[in-house]
């Protein structure tokens, strides 16, 4: 094997027959080589999943004099030197330039002087100005699957001769996250492992750590918070803290976490449980005093108690309703009795007349209104029945049952 390339981009495929997964993505490649120009694309998908690859494969079809660079190690200056001698410009991790850099190649792109092949790992709604994403073609690619790493494996196990049995192998691709990258890294780290470390028994032991791979900007860190809240809000503790630990093992700031805890508590358990919220405010203090790692041991707490405790979403929706309202008709003058006298004018003009000082009446309640008069009469908080709320609104209920009676009495 050469020794002056990695195993990676020695198996790299040469021709689209040796591509491994994205089916899609390859027949869309298909119809696009039968058209007469080829257009501007922009590859998108995870680290590993063969997005430099379909570059490489589509600009060799169609015998472009290309060129081939990395945003990261290469200026404005470089490019437009390279560019001068090619019209197909092959260019990975484009979402590490910046605005004023990508905007460099729009008017290329519309004089239609070069093709553009670019990569990108992270969204490129958000890494990518809309001006240019809106002159590229837009391919996704995905991790790949299983199957398609084994089939990968296959090529490379017989290429390095290395013996490594069916259930190390796989061991190896479940920790790979379909990253093809990663995965041949690991089967090139392999080959100079004695035979008894490539047991299924031990394969774990002897790889290198695995530093899971997590952009706190991309896809995966909204996916994995989105599945954290929505497992707590489904009240399944197992899914809640298996994507805690997915979250903090990628190296998501645990603030991050602690933040998205607190709303879930005041959102989707609220009235039910009140102390979720006090849990949530405690966790992140104390992930700020102890750090990490042990900062796992409060949010694994708190993410278990949050998935566990009873779930009302009263009060939030009780706020959107009140915010609908106000939004549709605007907001309406405060009622004169609720209004502070500060002044001797404010008093005259009937600020504070007539208010009722709850507490100088028995039990600290009396009936009267709060509403703005036009909006009488409307109802935003709806109890649900569930954990301490019906407890906190009995009192409310019985208070309003006995102020009804009253008022039939008199």
């Amino acid at each position: 094997m050469s020794e002056d390339k990695p195993l990676a981009e020695i198996l790299r495929p040469t021709e689209f027959s040796e591509f491994i997964g994205q089916q899609e993505v390859q027949n869309k490649l298909t119809n696009l080589l039968e058209q007469k120009r080829l257009p501007s694309i922009l590859f998108y998908g995870p680290p590993g999943s063969g997005k430099s690859t379909a570059a490489l494969l589509l600009a060799r079809k169609l015998n472009k004099d290309f060129v081939r660079v990395s945003a990261p190690e290469t200026g404005l200056s470089d490019l437009r030197a390279q560019l001068a001698q090619s019209d197909t410009l092959i260019l990975d991790e484009i979402h590490r330039f910046s605005k004023t850099q990508q905007d460099f190649f729009l008017p290329h792109l519309e004089a239609g002087r070069i093709t553009l092949l670019a990569s990108t790992t992270e969204n490129p709604s958000f890494s990518v100005t809309n001006q240019l994403l809106s002159r590229l073609l837009l391919l996704r690619l995905n991790p790949l699957s299983k199957e398609e790493l084994r089939s990968i494996g296959e090529r490379a196990r017989q290429y390095l001769q290395l013996n490594l049995p069916q259930n190390s192998l796989d061991q190896i691709i479940s920790v790979s996250m379909g990253d093809a990258r990663t995965f041949l890294n690991f089967l090139e780290y392999c080959r100079n492992l004695p035979p008894e470390s490539l047991e299924p028994e031990n394969i774990a032991k002897v790889l290198p750590e695995i530093v899971q791979r997590g952009d706190r900007d991309g896809d995966s860190h909204y996916e994995l918070a989105s599945a954290l809240i929505k497992s707590i809000r489904g009240s399944d503790p197992d899914a809640s803290l298996y994507y805690l630990a997915s979250m903090l093992e990628r190296g998501e700031d645990p603030r991050f976490i602690c933040r998205r805890l607190i709303l879930s508590a005041s959102e989707d358990v609220g009235l039910a449980d009140p102390e979720g919220l006090n849990l949530a405010v405690s966790c992140l203090q104390a992930v700020e005093t102890v750090g990490m790692p042990e900062g796992f041991i409060p949010l694994a707490e708190t993410v278990t108690y949050l998935a566990l405790a009873p779930k009302s979403n009263s009060a939030y929706s009780a706020y959107l309703a009140a915010q609908k309202e106000i939004r549709k008709n605007g907001i309406k003058p405060v009622p004169l009795h609720l209004r502070n006298p500060a002044s001797g004018l404010q008093r005259k003009w009937g600020y504070g007349q007539d208010y009722k000082y709850p507490h100088a009446y028995p039990g600290a309640w009396v009936k009267q209104e709060y509403l703005p008069e036009e909006v009488r009469g409307k109802t935003f908080y709806q109890p649900k029945d569930q954990g301490r709320e019906p407890r906190l609104f009995l009192w409310l209920k019985q208070k309003l049952r006995s102020g009804s009676k009253k008022r039939g009495s008199e």
